[in-house]
């Protein structure tokens, strides 16, 4: 199930929002895992026995390390925890990668049955993994209740793509939470605002992007444009999402961290990555940079472990090599900005110069993170460094104009305007009707429209 869904908004959503305020606060927990499962399952239920086999190894190795002094007996325990979980994810995520790649290399081909990829399975065995971590760090203590973690871990709003929340940051929230008014409209106003950027910016931009990509022999503008394009959806699509998540959490007594911190208006790659998908960024760098040794070994080391973290995080994305290659290209940039003393090279550049320049690089990195082959990489590399053929911009008949309206609103809102999280926080009755007002448009955009998956629904 998906939030931008009839499913979703109008049965779903309704009918547990009703049990869940009408429930006793110490039911609650129950039925919010319960409410989970069928959000979970909705697409395949039998999904929901994988996570509830992660949650329960993770639990019980937690028990087990709370319950030993042995460095070495706690070190078995959390290596059980990270086995189960990236075994799981592997094989879920990479074995196809694998067996194509094989087949592809070797005169011995495998005959194979595809696996089908669950669901937000990168998101939730994340989470999973980081609490029997922090658990072993000495971070947070062993749960007692395996309800608690379950619902930690199966927490609808945020399971299927996030923000990577961390248990530590919600432990006292699942132990009691209170839900008031402020909480209940900030975090309507914060769904009515996701929903908005997913369906009417992030949607409506869609067909250009793909459109660019279907052309045979695109130019420099195409290329450019398509990149552009592909920059502003990915961005919408993904903020949408994660607005609606904080904005559900919000009506349920959570409260979520910040997932993007206007990251288009950074003036270096570096910056950048602080400011995109800020809870994975922060989780690669605690729980894979920092325990490859950081910069503790030195200058070199860090660089390494920069490139090695960046790598890992683009194969996250997907089982795909360009993602491995977006991945690389990035951990090259920002090894270039360490030795600048993270600065960009054009860190002598106006501000806003700075900025555009960052959103061009990113928008590049973006045409190899788009391209599903080798034959799109190629053509679309090609036309944007001048080396294309001759087609001009896509024809989109009847959508072009909402198409290059969303692109252009898009880019006003990415580079100009407050996020979504401040404008709510400023609570002002034209912004609160506005917000209101843009999340039935975009309700009414939906119902009438195709249905555009959420791009981060395939990591």
């Amino acid at each position: 199930m998906v939030f931008a869904s009839f499913a979703f908004l109008f049965w779903f959503l309704p009918a547990f929002l009703l049990v869940y305020h009408a429930a006793p606060p110490r039911w609650r927990n129950l039925a919010l895992t319960l409410g989970s499962f069928v959000f979970y399952g909705w697409w395949r239920p039998h999904y929901v026995l994988l996570m509830l086999g992660s949650v329960a190894v993770d639990y019980l190795a937690a028990r087990a390390m709370g319950g030993v002094d042995s460095g070495r007996r706690r070190r078995r325990w959390l290596w059980l925890s990270i086995a189960t979980n990236l075994g799981l994810l592997g094989w879920f995520k990479y074995t196809n990668l694998l067996v194509d790649t094989w087949n592809d290399l070797t005169p011995w081909p495998v005959a194979w049955e595809r696996v089908l990829l669950p669901v937000g399975i990168s998101f939730f065995t994340f989470q999973s993994m980081s609490y029997t971590i922090d658990v072993y760090r000495g971070d947070v203590r062993p749960v007692r209740s395996f309800g608690d973690l379950l619902c930690f871990v199966s927490m609808f709003p945020q399971l299927v793509a996030g923000p990577v929340v961390r248990y530590r940051d919600v432990q006292d929230q699942i132990a009691h939470r209170t839900v008031d008014l402020v909480g209940r409209s900030d975090g309507v106003l914060l769904f009515a605002l996701g929903l908005a950027k997913k369906v009417l910016i992030a949607d409506s931009v869609a067909p250009l992007v793909d459109a660019v990509w279907a052309l045979e022999q695109p130019g420099f503008a195409a290329a450019w444009l398509g990149g552009v394009a592909f920059s502003v959806q990915i961005y919408f699509d993904f903020s949408g999402y994660s607005d609606m998540a904080i904005g559900l959490g919000r009506v349920l007594g959570f409260r979520f961290p910040s997932n993007f911190l206007s990251p288009y208006r950074a003036p270096s790659l570096t910056e950048l990555w602080r400011r995109w998908h800020v809870s994975l960024s922060t989780w690669l760098r605690d729980y894979l940079y920092v325990p490859l040794g950081g910069n503790r070994r030195g200058e070199g080391r860090a660089q390494v472990n920069v490139m090695a973290t960046m790598l890992l995080g683009g194969l996250w994305h997907g089982a795909a090599w360009n993602f491995l290659l977006w991945g690389g290209l990035h951990g090259l940039l920002l090894v270039l900005e360490r030795r600048l003393g993270k600065a960009s090279p054009y860190a002598r550049l106006p501000r806003p110069a700075q900025v555009a320049v960052t959103f061009l690089l990113w928008t590049a990195t973006m045409m190899v993170f788009r391209s599903d082959s080798a034959g799109d990489l190629a053509r679309i590399g090609a036309a944007a460094a001048g080396l294309g053929g001759a087609d001009g911009v896509p024809a989109l008949g009847g959508k072009a104009p909402f198409a290059y309206a969303a692109l252009g609103l898009g880019l006003a809102i990415a580079f100009a305007l407050p996020r979504s999280e401040q404008l709510v926080q400023r609570c002002q009755p034209l912004v609160m009707l506005g917000a209101l007002l843009l999340g039935l448009v975009a309700i009414g955009h939906l119902l009438g429209g195709e249905y555009t998956p959420f791009l981060y629904f395939q990591f």
